[in-house]
């Protein structure tokens, strides 16, 4: 008898790609499709919908178009991992969407969010997060106060509200399925870490109706079926990416710190049960019913591919990623760059600070300081994560700039800790694979690349003059 198949479908903002992978972890075939994305002054940030659907079922397509129909009889189950905090409104009777997807990056509702600042308190404490526009709750609150086909929608008793997740089961299970997983509900401020479910008292603070969101679920769950190549495959995990990312190599470890560096850098600590008070941190669940519950004490920097996109414009520097390692191996003296491309996150939290260089340099030396603000930004929340938790005996870094051996060297060498970079860079496709295939004890890990912390004291130099700039970048 032939081994089973596992399927991931992993909707990211610049692409919807789709893995199959075997028992051990080893991806037999691979599908992408890019999606747009719309940007127009740096504070909007959305993407169509319809779009993002049609790239599912288009990725799919293409997957098993590659395989056969041998293999499409051999997909035992699959896994759905979407851009946390990503949010739209959808019509309960057709699908249709009712708003665009606003982006996690996106920070339209920041003034209404001020307005809620006298509650911070209780929805930190409520949630384990802070009261910020990136999340959901902010964003539904707006679309509601100004989107008429939204406002119809609620007043005619068909309006649908949540993550993106949530939008992309409906429309392509079978049977329709109105849910949501916990790492997804728990980014809109409104799902309770006590209750996991939907707060009654934080729904009255944004004035969300409860009868618009979807019913929460764990994240292992017979959720529907998925239509693949003319046959059906079931869809049993459904998750955020970071959340599905921390999987990739296997049953995570509470001793590790876990980067997934992409448009943003997430880390992640890996906690049994999360702190009570997550202090300048947030607190995540990372996965229900699949297997032991985990908690993740967690970091968030806005601007790490979002930064360098900001530079490729902003410099018309058009291949920055591509020239990473040239770059900050480039001795030449570089400017520093107060990095709040997105809005600053932890340990920091000013959705609105200015992003500037300090000094001057040649357009390679403004790359490079760009991109070496990026390792700064993680290094004070590695920091902030040990000082929480405790101290940590790897950081295994994943994600688009992980390829940068460069910024994985400069990691090492400024927090002191090494650094491993797993073969297989696709961690959220990985850790889909992994939960959706029931947790193999034989999960194949790969050696992979591991930088080891060696002398810099120029990094040392150039990293203390930025933290003592920060809090004037934070003023303002």
């Amino acid at each position: 008898m032939q081994e089973p198949l596992y399927l991931a479908l992993d909707q990211g903002g610049q692409s919807t790609r789709a893995v199959l992978f075997d028992p051990s972890g080893t991806a037999v075939a691979r599908a992408r499709v890019t999606v747009g994305q719309s940007t127009p002054d740096g504070i909007v940030v959305e993407q169509d919908a319809e779009e993002l659907v049609r790239s599912l079922h288009d990725v799919i397509a293409q997957l098993m178009q590659i395989v056969g129909t041998e293999a499409r009889m051999r997909i035992a189950a699959a896994g759905l991992a979407t851009q946390r905090s990503s949010t739209v409104c959808w019509d309960t009777r057709t699908g249709a969407a009712l708003s665009p997807v606003l982006s996690w990056q996106d920070r339209r509702a920041i003034t209404l969010t001020s307005t809620y600042e006298d509650r911070a308190p209780l929805i930190a404490k409520r949630t384990g997060l802070r009261l910020s526009p990136h999340y959901g709750a902010p964003k539904m609150r707006w679309c509601l106060d100004h989107l008429p086909a939204v406002k119809a929608a609620f007043k005619a008793g068909h309006l649908a509200m949540g993550p993106l997740a949530s939008l992309l089961a409906f429309r392509l299970l079978t049977p329709r399925a109105l849910i949501a997983d916990p790492a997804n509900a728990a980014r809109t401020l409104l799902w309770g870490r006590e209750r996991q479910d939907w707060d009654p008292e934080l729904l009255d603070v944004f004035g969300i109706p409860w009868e618009t969101l979807p019913s929460c679920t764990p994240t292992c769950h017979p959720f529907g079926a998925l239509p693949a190549g003319g046959a059906f495959v079931p869809l049993t995990i459904l998750t955020g990416d970071q959340a599905a990312a921390l999987y990739g190599e296997g049953v995570p470890r509470t001793d590790t710190i876990y980067i997934n560096i992409g448009t943003g850098a997430f880390l992640q600590r890996p906690l049994e049960r999360g702190p009570t008070d997550p202090g300048r941190l947030l607190w995540s669940p990372a996965t229900r019913g699949a297997g032991p519950d985990l908690d993740v004490l967690e970091g968030t920097v806005n601007g790490a591919g979002a930064a360098l996109a900001w530079g490729r414009q902003t410099l018309a520097y058009a291949d920055l990623a591509g020239d990473c390692d040239r770059l900050l191996a480039d001795r030449d003296p570089r400017p520093l760059f107060l990095n709040a491309v997105g809005g600053l996150g932890s340990p920091y939290w000013r959705a609105d600070a200015p992003v500037r260089f300090e000094g001057d340099g040649t357009r390679a030396a403004k790359a490079a300081a760009i991109i070496e603000s990026v390792v700064f930004l993680v290094q004070e929340n590695i920091e902030a994560l040990c000082a929480m938790a405790g101290p940590c005996a790897a950081v295994v870094v994943t994600g688009g700039l992980a390829a940068c051996d460069g910024l994985c060297q400069a990691l090492a060498n400024l927090s002191g800790i090494e650094v491993r970079r797993p073969a297989e860079h696709e961690a959220t496709a990985r850790g889909l694979a992994f939960l959706a295939a029931g947790r193999p004890g034989d999960w194949r890990t790969g050696t992979g690349d591991i930088f080891l912390a060696a002398a810099d004291e120029p990094l040392r130099e150039r990293h203390a003059r930025w933290r003592a700039l920060m809090p004037s970048s934070i003023d303002g």
